[in-house]
């Protein structure tokens, strides 16, 4: 193999490689040694086929396998030589031409990682807003948690249902007169008011009575999920089967013991251990946005291209979604499209930071350990199918990059953490609604990547910024999960999951649920970077 560097230019690279013929063919050689005994071939006993026989008849496919590990082999040699770390997978291309059983001439492309400066972590000084959780919090959780617990006693007989009270009802939808799949249901209970069902329906069954039998009709949504019901008129054949008062909520015993709870104490124990731990977790994405500026504004050196631009793509795919579920979708994609040169800037200071923090980790012996990285490949692997998981571990296990890939942000925040124990930290009681003002507020994430909010009465582009901010302050790539291996093409796919999906606001389709005709699913989740 012969190697000659073509460009080193900041941090890229470029390398002409050639493979023998020789070379070439003497991985062939060895693959026949190898696999000539295991060779059938009517004619000839077991073991005594003729190499040349075997040459002739899989001697291309063995070429191709013997370039193909060649061309493998010679980048990683190409690599060790030359002691490079290669940012993303490198780009490798033959020369046009090439016939079997020549000379391979290669281009190999790629940017390297730069040399990160000594981190400057003396100094750091962050302040710590801590949320007491009073007694009154904790009582409006519970008379929260009280009203959606509800319990509902029977109508008067003859009590028209209104707003707030519970119909039971058996349903047969129809479209032209003609029932379709998933419209037909029996006992499905449902509050008045509650915007379950698609944009109408509810509003018809306000004033039926038990026993009662009506129709209604209303309209899917132009964007409803069944295509085959988008847009179109339905009507649905009711058969009212009760009609339930909601009774007022009352904080008592019976509350908590029809949790499977000992107590009414318990159970505020359990609430006031659940609003602790959501102080905490603002409290920390505080924290590490502050200590994030910090490093941002002390540290600045060449970051490669093609990871901004792999950040960039991630950050306005995101947006790109939400857009869709704004108003005016058309209005959202132009104001995101005049701000894009902003936007990969934040893409730039989050690979530059997950530089950073990698670096910082790796000098002070920040680890992810064995018995960590196999919780987080069994965390993962429950997004597939039962039959994909074990796929799945096997890729994870076998390709290093994916494995730094699912490890980077247990990594991130590691480091984080070795952070905050080495800074000067003070503390400060304040409420949560200043908490949460101080998270949503811009000042601060500025440092090199500020987003200008030309228009602050504009819902979606506050919204938006405020969101590519906190990515920028909350998420930072390791350096060794660079290439981006997790959608490679022989990586089993998740299956959808919507503990890790967004939802959209639009509604559900009838046939998903066979206990009503058209429910709406919750409001979409915030995305992790908002939660942190």
């Amino acid at each position: 193999m012969h190697t000659v560097e073509t460009l080193n230019e900041g941090l890229k690279r470029a390398y002409s490689l050639t493979i023998t013929a020789k070379d070439i063919e003497a991985r062939v050689d060895a693959e026949l040694k190898r696999v000539a005994p295991q060779i059938r071939m009517p004619g000839f006993r077991p073991g005594k086929v003729p190499t040349n026989l075997v040459r002739k008849m899989h001697g291309p496919a063995m070429m191709q396998d013997a370039l193909n590990n060649s061309v493998q082999d010679g980048i990683q040699a190409l690599i060790a030589e030359h002691r490079l770390r290669p940012a993303m997978q490198p780009s490798v291309a033959l020369a046009p031409g090439y016939e079997l059983g020549s000379d391979a001439e290669l281009t190999v492309e790629l940017e390297v990682l730069p040399d990160v400066p000594t981190p400057q972590i003396d100094g750091i000084k962050l302040e710590r807003l801590t949320v007491p959780v009073a007694d009154d919090a904790v009582e409006s959780q519970l008379m929260r948690f009280a009203e959606q617990q509800k319990r509902y006693d029977d109508a008067p007989e003859g009590h028209a249902a209104a707003t707030g009270d519970l119909v039971v009802m058996d349903f047969v939808g129809k479209v032209d007169g003609v029932a379709f799949d998933g419209g037909t249901g029996t006992d499905m209970s449902v509050e008045i008011g509650s915007g379950r069902l698609i944009p109408g329906f509810e509003d018809q069954v306000v004033g039926a009575v038990k026993g009662e039998e009506r129709q209604i009709a209303v309209s899917f949504p132009d964007n409803y999920p069944e295509k085959s019901l988008a847009g179109k008129a339905a009507t649905f054949d009711l058969v009212i089967k009760d009609v339930r008062l909601a009774r007022d909520a009352v904080i008592d015993e019976e509350l908590a013991t029809s949790l499977g709870l000992e107590s009414l104490e318990q159970l505020r124990g359990l609430l006031k251990g659940q609003i602790e731990q959501e102080h905490n977790g603002l409290t920390r994405t505080h924290m590490k946005r502050k200590l994030l500026d910090q490093l941002a504004a002390g540290h600045d050196f060449p970051v490669p291209p093609s990871m901004v631009e792999a950040e960039f793509a991630q950050i306005w795919q995101q947006l790109e979604h939400e857009a869709t579920h704004e108003a005016d979708p058309a209005a959202a994609l132009a104001e995101m499209e005049s701000e894009r040169e902003d936007y990969r800037k934040i893409a730039e200071r989050r690979v530059r930071l997950g530089l950073l923090l990698s670096e910082i980790g790796q000098a002070n012996g920040v680890e992810v350990s064995a018995q960590e990285m196999n919780r987080l490949i069994a965390q993962a692997a429950q997004q597939y199918s039962p039959e994909e998981r074990q796929r799945f571990i096997q890729y994870i296990q076998q390709e290093p990059m994916a494995a730094a890939q699912l490890r980077a942000p247990l990594y991130e925040d590691k480091v984080v953490d070795w952070l905050f124990a080495r800074a000067e930290i003070t503390d400060r009681d304040v409420t949560r609604d200043e908490l949460e003002a101080a998270i949503e507020s811009e000042d601060g994430f500025a440092t090199g990547t500020h987003v200008h909010d030309h228009d602050h009465d504009h819902d979606h582009d506050r919204k938006s910024k405020k969101k590519a901010a906190k990515n920028a302050a909350e998420s930072a790539t390791d350096a060794d999960a660079a290439a981006e291996t997790a959608e490679a093409a022989d990586a089993p796919k998740p299956k959808r999951a919507s503990a890790k999906k967004a939802k959209a606001e639009d509604d559900a389709p009838a046939a998903t649920d066979a206990d009503a005709p058209a429910k709406k699913p919750a409001a979409r989740k915030k995305k992790a970077a908002d939660e942190a």
